[in-house]
C-alpha cells in the first residue's frame, strides 16, 4: 500500500528527491566560527511576535474558481489574499450578529 502523501507542494516534492537525510552526529560543524558576546548580544528571535491574539490556523476548501476570483480582488487591493478572506469574514460575520 502506497503511503498517502502530505499537502506539501510540488516544489517540497521535488527538492525531497534531491537531499539525502543526514543524521546530527555526522555533520561536521568544524568550520564555523564560535559567535562572539557582543554578536550573542545583538541576536534576535526571528519569526512572528508572540500575542494575546495570534489567528488560529484552519483549512478549509474552496473551489479553484472562487480562490481565483479572492486572489484577484486581493491582487486589485494589493494585499495577500488571506488577508483578503479574513477581512470578508469579519464583515460578514460581524453584519449576521
Amino acid at each position: 500500500m502506497k503511503k498517502k502523501r502530505s499537502g506539501s507542494s510540488a516544489r517540497d516534492r521535488r527538492g525531497e528527491e534531491s537531499v539525502r537525510h543526514i543524521p546530527d552526529s555526522q555533520i561536521d560543524c568544524s568550520d564555523i566560527p564560535e559567535a562572539a558576546d557582543a554578536q550573542l548580544k545583538r541576536m534576535r528571535r526571528v519569526g512572528r511576535p508572540s500575542s494575546g491574539m495570534a489567528k488560529q490556523l484552519i483549512a478549509i476548501r474552496l473551489s479553484p474558481r472562487l480562490l481565483n476570483q479572492l486572489r484577484q480582488m486581493a491582487a486589485r487591493q494589493q494585499k495577500p489574499y488571506q488577508t483578503l478572506i479574513h477581512e470578508l469574514l469579519e464583515k460578514a460575520a460581524s453584519h449576521a450578529a
